[in-house]
Order: structure tokens, then sequence, then C-alpha cells
């Protein structure tokens, strides 16, 4: 007969105790519980920010908003439609100008770029993602706005362009590196050239991480202000014309929110929410495609 003391096991249930006890297992433990803890205090200013913008910017949210023009200082109601209109205009010029060099870029570096060209590429890279805004911003203005002699909407897709290059170009080199190397020499095995292999076997298993990436850098462009202010400043008007001052969501917000105007700053506040979900709606198309891709 077994004693009290022993578990089924056949182990005493002293031995446990002091298993749990022991200095591994309670560092263990503590790590765990720090690490909890400071995942929920990484979430709580992104939590605090979601729940304020949205407390401030539903009380003016309504149809009105999303579709009138930016009323007078002194006038109730209105809108932002033009600048939504306007920040979907800036930013298809600029996903449409850095993606597909973004990508081209990438596969030149991970396909057929040896030795020291590609890193020089990969540093520079690295170099222009660091880079402030506004100096894309200022960058912008003196190669577009100062070419054209007017601001533009072209010229803020330039600015918006150049911040999102970088980041398509590190997501898709790192996707593009990710992909087994038995893959491309069973291609190059059944006799595909590099081009097919990159075109019919690389691309295919890269596009999710690349999705991902145009998404990451759709978003941070969406929000940009700076850049827009030297590049398309502003307009009270719907955008008819890609060479002509254009409205967008980010700088509503930058003229709405510190104005004296009470109706200003209750849309500053709704134009923000937009913006939010702006964000969101891409990256949930983001991870459909993804789904699409993986599971389809």
């Amino acid at each position: 007969m077994r004693s009290s003391d022993e578990s089924l096991s056949g182990y005493p249930a002293r031995s446990l105790s002091r298993t749990v006890s022991s200095p591994r297992t309670l560092f263990s433990m503590v790590m765990t519980v720090l690490a909890f803890i400071c995942g929920g205090l990484a979430l709580l200013p992104l939590l605090a920010v979601l729940f304020y913008v949205s407390v401030q910017g539903l009380s003016r949210l309504n149809v009105g908003a999303l579709t009138e023009l930016p009323p007078p200082p002194l006038v109730e109601g209105g809108g932002f439609g033009n600048a939504i209109i306007g920040t979907l205009i800036m930013v298809g010029i600029g996903a449409a100008i850095s993606i597909p060099f973004g990508v081209i870029a990438a596969i030149y570096l991970t396909e057929f770029s040896k030795g020291q060209l590609a890193r020089w590429i990969r540093f520079a890279t690295n170099v222009l993602s660091g880079v402030p805004s506004i100096i894309a911003g200022v960058f912008a203005y003196g190669i577009v706005v100062l070419t054209m002699g007017k601001f533009s909407a072209i010229a803020g897709g330039v600015a918006l362009s150049v911040l999102m290059l970088p980041v398509i170009v590190r997501t898709t080199d790192e996707a593009l590196q990710l992909v087994p190397r038995d893959l491309r020499q069973a291609a190059v095995g059944l006799g595909a050239t590099n081009f097919q292999t990159v075109w019919k076997v690389v691309l295919p298993a890269a596009i999710p991480a690349i999705v991902t990436g145009a998404t990451l850098a759709i978003a941070r462009a969406s929000g940009e202000t700076a850049p827009l202010i030297f590049t398309a400043l502003f307009a009270q008007f719907w955008p008819t014309d890609l060479g002509s001052p254009t409205p967008s969501l980010a700088v509503l917000v930058f003229n709405f929110a510190i104005s004296p105007f009470p109706n200003w700053r209750a849309l500053a506040w709704a134009a923000s929410l937009i913006l939010v979900f702006m964000v969101l709606i891409t990256s949930i198309i983001a991870r459909w495609v993804i789904r699409q891709k993986v599971y389809g």
C-alpha cells in the first residue's frame, strides 16, 4: 500500500511541492506574468486612443459629414467628403508608383543581385525608411511642385510614394528570402528560366507577405500630414483635377483641430475616426486576400 503522501504517479507529494517551488519554476511563472502585464500595457495606449477618438468622433459622424463639403467657419453642419476622395486619390497614386517599383527592386535584390551592390541598396532602403516624412514632403515640393508651378494631387502622391517605397522593398525582400530554395532548384531542374522561376514559383509563394507589406505602406501613407501640406495643400471643393490643390483627411484634421470654431473641431474628430476606419478596412482586406491565397 502506498502512503497518503504519495501521488498516483508514484512520486511523493512532497517532491512535487518542491518541484513547483523550485527557483527555475518560480522564475518561469514570474516572467510569464510579467510578459502578460507588459503585453497589456502595450495594448493600453492603442485602446485608449481608439476609445477616445471613437467617443469624440461618433458624436459628429453622420451621412452629411461623409458627403458634404467643409463649411465656412461660423456655419454649422457640413462635412469632409472631398477630403475622403482626395485621400483615396493621393494614396492610390502613391501605391501605383511605389508598389511596382518596390516589388521589382526587391526581386532584383533577392534573385539577381550579388555582392556589394545589394548590400548598398538594402542599406539605402533602411536609411530611407527612417527619414522623417516632412523631408519627403520637401523633396516632392522641390521636384514636383516647383516644376509644375502649383500644388497638386500628383505631387502629394509622389511624396507618399517616397514614404511607401522602403516599406514595400523591405517586406517584399524578406518575403522572397523566406521562399524555400528547394522550390527554385526544382523549377530550374524542370527547365524553367530564372524569369519563369521568379514569376511562376517564387512570387506566388510570397504573395501573402507582399500584400501585408503593401497594406502596411498604405496604412502609413493614409495618415501622413506634413508631406501633403508641402505638396497638395488643401481645397474646400471636390477634387476634379489631379494638377490642382487637393484636400485630404490628415490635413483637414490638422487645420480644423487647431481652429477656434467648435464645429470644425468636431469635424476634425469625425475625420480622425474615418482615418482609423480606413486603416482597419485596409487591414481586413489584406487578411482576406491572404486567407484566400492560403486556404483557397
